[in-house]
């Protein structure tokens, strides 16, 4: 009994930690944006060895985090919040207390429970809401980034008709990839505006164009941008480039809704089967059924 309330100290004492803890993951903000706006500064300045990692700007709880975070998951996290656009809301700095936080709240909630009832599956799901609550910052960070790709994809097509437009009207490729990102809205208009930033900068503008496709991670884009280097180191035309990516992209938009329309049949089988032909053998052979069984019992 000693041991058991021993327990539940122990286990009430981690969530009594781990609460404040996740109040100030969400509510702390240690100059992030001032720390964004030096890396950007010095970025290819004062180069930094690969096994560094992102570097993590923060307080002693931050500096725990980061001690305790693997520097794989850094670079991972770094990457998935890339490729999410970099909420604001969401700088690697609390990502990481995040999962510091989540995974000590749930390994307290759960071995909570299991000093509550001592038994093995209880253990086993401390285990399971410990790692869930580990991944669940990747898993968040990882669906937004997939949204953020199919709207780019979406709106790619437009925007690539849109440059093409201004490059034939005289406009340089990167004075039409100005016009194109201010008269445009979301995640491309996002990605093409720091994209002008990075060559403002001094980055070279293949590196930027590179990092582009890599941020997006959509497969038009990355060939779009694979077209234009080549164009700029052979001396092809601009415009002859964009006007057959524009083309091109405008060809598989209208190929991938045609994919999707013959998907409908084979996506409509399974609510047909499990839903709406059970409820019709029931309305049409129910009745008969009935009169079936009726005309037995009067035997």
């Amino acid at each position: 009994m000693d041991t058991l309330n021993t327990l539940i100290l122990v286990a009430a004492g981690c969530i009594a930690v781990a609460l404040p803890l996740l109040a100030f993951a969400f509510t702390a903000r240690p100059g992030v944006a001032r720390q964004q706006t030096l890396r950007n500064l010095n970025r290819d300045i004062h180069a930094t060895s690969v096994s560094d990692g992102p570097q993590v700007a923060g307080g002693t709880l931050t500096n725990l985090a980061r001690s305790l975070t693997p520097l794989v998951a850094v670079r991972w996290l770094d990457t998935l919040l890339s490729r999410a656009g970099r909420p604001r809301a969401w700088p690697l700095e609390r990502v990481i207390v995040m999962k510091l936080v989540l995974t000590a709240a749930g390994v307290g909630l759960g071995f909570f429970l299991a000093a509550s009832n001592p038994n093995p599956r209880f253990f086993a799901l401390a285990v399971g809401v410990a790692v869930v609550a580990w991944a669940t910052p990747e898993l968040l960070l990882y669906s937004r980034g997939q949204e953020r790709r199919k709207i780019i994809q979406e709106k790619l097509p437009d925007s690539m008709d849109q440059l093409t437009i201004a490059v034939e009207a005289g406009l340089g490729f990167e004075a039409a990839l100005a016009h194109v990102a201010r008269h445009t809205e979301g995640p491309l208009s996002e990605e093409l505006i720091r994209t002008l930033q990075d060559v403002q900068v001094g980055r070279p503008r293949r590196v930027a164009y590179a990092d582009l496709a890599e941020r997006t991670q959509v497969q038009d884009l990355g060939r779009f941008v694979r077209a234009i280097n080549q164009a700029e180191i052979n001396g092809i035309s601009i415009g002859r480039v964009l006007a057959s990516q524009a083309k091109e992209m405008r060809l598989k938009r209208r190929q991938r809704a045609e994919e999707k329309a013959m998907q409908i049949p084979v996506k409509v089988v399974f609510p047909l089967m499990l839903c709406i032909l059970p409820a019709l053998f029931i309305v049409i052979l129910g009745p008969a059924a009935m009169n079936i069984i009726d005309m037995f019992s009067n035997l």
